[in-house]
């Protein structure tokens, strides 16, 4: 009980260090005057429009349109924002807010070394520089070994005490026993990054444990390496995969799959789960079938870029690694078979505030262009993810709002240049701020 009391004194002083601003920021939202945003031009989530305007009253959009038609209260205030585009809130697609770069601290060491009041601390700032980078959503997809600290984090965030993005939570993650990590002496058992259960009655258990602790979705490991530097293989039946995924729909919950294997993703797939992530070795065959199903995929094609470098890769100097190659040819893949995309890097493996690196590498690198990225990460996402108020520039919905220079549907380089940051009617970031 001591050590408890004394962890969670640990994580309250970490948060009340960040509690000011955004507290009274988000106190100040429902009572400000509403808010006349004057872009040079609005991306509404699918389509550019220059010399339009927002009206924004409390934390919702209340008109959007042609500047010079947009009637606005007497008391609005105008915020211009000259040479600005204003675009919906970013949405990252697959995060991991406790995680820092392995390059600083190894998954291992990071997992079995750092206290959870550490992560804890480290998590409030990666939380703010997320949202300071224009992803005012995350889909945050396991605590890696933290166990259920990103519920008390979103909690931190919803209540005004920290800033950071709106944040979709899945809390331990699912594993087969004796699938994951970390690994030491098979004589010594050691705290796993992950939930590990055998059999429908665990599965069962411990769905129902994990959503009833506040996770929003369910995620499974549907493939992992059984020892370090080995192939990944299938490590749940179907049998099992169905029942998770039944128990996890029950629930209200959906779920995704960690899987990268041809048979992972194929088991995950027929079992009903909603995104695959990473999907490496994924084949015609398989996206074919995530077609039919309706299942989409989120790449993380940041990811491997930034482990390969870790490793050692001089990127532009030599021949391109084998698993970037791959990687390519299964993106390829996917979209000649027509399946949806989520924009998600896996940030936490490389830094947090980094977000934009999905989107340069898929431009850059995997045949994308700006405006279909641009769409990925704003209405995309919010389509995909069951998020109905937001991702878009309409009246109704949240005013999560961020502004950057010159046109980002030619140019994805504006992404790492955002001015001027809101989310839900509270500014976070102007183009003055020092932040």
């Amino acid at each position: 009980m001591t050590r408890l009391l004394h962890y969670l004194s640990l994580c309250l002083l970490s948060c009340f260090a960040l509690a000011g601003p955004a507290h009274t920021q988000a106190q100040s939202a429902a009572t400000a005057s509403p808010l006349l945003l004057q872009p040079a031009a609005v991306f509404d989530g699918q389509a550019l429009h220059p010399g339009w305007a927002v009206l924004v009253e409390g934390e919702r959009i209340k008109a959007v349109g042609p500047a010079a038609q947009l009637a606005a209260p007497a008391d609005a205030r105008a915020v211009p924002l000259p040479g600005l585009t204003l675009l919906p809130g970013l949405i990252e697609g697959h995060a991991h807010l406790l995680l820092h770069p392995y390059n600083e601290t190894s998954w291992d060491d990071q997992v079995l070394r750092e206290s959870q009041a550490l992560r804890v601390a480290r998590a409030t700032a990666h939380a703010r520089r997320t949202l300071l980078a224009g992803f005012t959503t995350a889909r945050d997809l396991g605590t890696e070994g933290a166990d259920y600290a990103d519920v008390g984090l979103k909690q931190a965030i919803d209540q005004g005490i920290i800033p950071g993005p709106r944040l979709l939570i899945a809390t331990r993650a699912l594993v087969a026993t004796g699938c994951y990590g970390p690994r030491l002496s098979v004589d010594v058992a050691v705290p796993q990054g992950a939930q590990e259960v055998s059999g429908p009655d665990e599965i069962v258990r411990a769905v129902r444990e994990q959503v009833s602790r506040g996770a929003d979705v369910v995620k499974v490991y549907a493939d992992y390496r059984l020892s370090a530097g080995g192939p990944a293989v299938p490590t749940f039946s179907q049998d099992e995969l169905n029942v998770l995924v039944t128990t996890a729909r029950g629930l209200g919950r959906p779920v995704v799959a960690h899987a990268s294997t041809p048979e992972g993703m194929r088991r995950a797939t027929l079992a009903g789960v909603e995104t695959i992530e990473h999907g490496d070795q994924g084949t015609a065959d398989v996206f074919r079938l995530m077609k039919q199903r309706g299942v989409a995929l989120c790449p993380t094609v940041a990811a491997g870029d930034a482990i390969l470098q870790y490793r050692g890769w001089r990127k532009g100097q030599g021949p391109e690694p084998e698993r970037i190659s791959q990687k390519k040819a299964s993106v390829a893949a996917a979209r000649r078979a027509g399946v949806a995309l989520v924009l998600g890097g896996d940030v936490g493996v490389f830094p947090h505030g980094d977000n934009a690196r999905e989107a340069e590498l898929l431009v850059r690198e995997y045949g994308f262009s700006p405006l279909e990225v641009l769409r990925q990460a704003t209405s995309g996402n919010a389509q995909l993810l069951h998020l109905p108020d937001r991702g878009q520039i309409q009246p109704g919905l949240l005013a999560d709002l961020v502004a950057v220079p010159g046109d980002p549907t030619q140019d994805v380089a504006p992404l790492r240049q955002v001015q001027w940051v809101m989310k839900g009617g509270v500014v976070y970031l102007t183009p003055k701020s020092t932040n």
